[in-house]
């Protein structure tokens, strides 16, 4: 009789990283979608607050392959030193629904929230884009960085936060991860020569005023997963080509996109989904900004964890 804890595959930071470099978890997200999936489909997610936080419940199923997240989002983390969000994922056979492998579910996220962003910039931004500027000071800022240089060649990098050591340690962790390229604590006046941006921060409100961004720019939002809160301004994706993972989750947890519809700014069916974006559907936008919002889907942790399986790992 099989022992379901002896016979799992345990891995963790350490081993996610060895398994998977950031290249390959881009590579990954982008193979799924251009494979057809529609993340449309995407079995939904569960959000439950909780004292002192939120408990998102994120189950994905495709290509044979069944997994589920248990994650949870804690505002007063950072305070006392820890992760805001942390979780633990659980892979399994996609037949018989036993699992196969537990995996560090904080890694997992810190990886492959870049890796759908940059799969999504690659796309979009402009072959020459390399200008940089990241509005956050927190881990996805720095390994947004990362993701992005795996794509464009990064000539500036500029990290903006309100603490100015927290912003100086992003811009040092950040170049350690991008030597060949300039990076520097900067401010929302650098937005004027970027044509890269991420906002990667827990602003309620947007972070600048809609027409500093650059016609050719490229802009990612992933700070937020709830309806009421925004970093852009609805003005911006007003002018905007806007890409959202799903319509569906858009309108139900995309503030920025919320806001922008209900202030007039944005029509609901002019919104384009990855899965139109990846599969050619419709093409980048070289006329105005593009924008990519993001709130996080169960199949995007599934497409990298799936990488992380090794040889053996296959079947319990």
């Amino acid at each position: 009789m099989s022992d379901v804890i002896a016979d799992l595959a345990l891995i963790d930071a350490a081993t996610l990283s060895a398994r998977v470099s950031i290249a390959e978890a881009i590579q990954a997200v982008g193979e799924v979608l251009r494979g057809g999936f529609d993340p449309e489909h995407d079995l939904p997610r569960t959000i439950l607050d909780v004292p002192h936080g939120q408990l998102l419940l994120m189950p994905a199923a495709f290509d044979g392959m069944v997994g589920q997240k248990l994650a949870s989002v804690a505002p007063g983390n950072p305070a006392q030193g820890r992760e805001r969000i942390q979780g633990v994922y659980i892979l399994l056979d996609g037949a018989t629904l036993a699992p196969i492998a537990v995996l560090d579910g904080t890694a997992l996220t810190s990886l492959r929230t870049p890796a759908v962003s940059a799969a999504a910039v690659d796309v979009l931004a402009e072959p020459e884009a390399g200008d940089l500027i990241v509005l956050g000071t927190g881990p996805q800022a720095v390994r947004h960085v990362q993701a992005l240089s795996t794509v464009r060649p990064l000539r500036t990098v500029r990290m903006v936060g309100r603490d100015a050591g927290r912003a100086a340690a992003a811009a040092a962790a950040a170049q350690a991860l991008v030597p060949e390229s300039s990076v520097a604590v900067g401010s929302i006046a650098d937005l004027a020569a970027a044509d890269l941006v991420v906002c990667a921060t827990t602003a309620t409100d947007p972070l600048f005023s809609p027409e500093v961004v650059r016609a050719d720019a490229t802009v990612v939002a992933i700070g937020s997963h709830e309806p009421a809160k925004a970093e852009l301004p609805a003005a911006l994706l007003g002018r905007s080509q806007v890409v959202v993972e799903s319509r569906r989750v858009a309108a139900a947890e995309a503030g920025d996109v919320i806001r922008a519809v209900d202030a007039g700014a944005l029509r609901p069916e002019g919104l384009v989904t990855m899965h139109e974006l990846f599969t050619g559907a419709v093409s980048p936008a070289r006329d105005r900004p593009r924008i990519i919002k993001t709130c996080g889907m169960g199949w995007q942790d599934l497409a990298v964890a799936a990488r992380a399986v090794g040889p053996g790992e296959e079947r319990p």
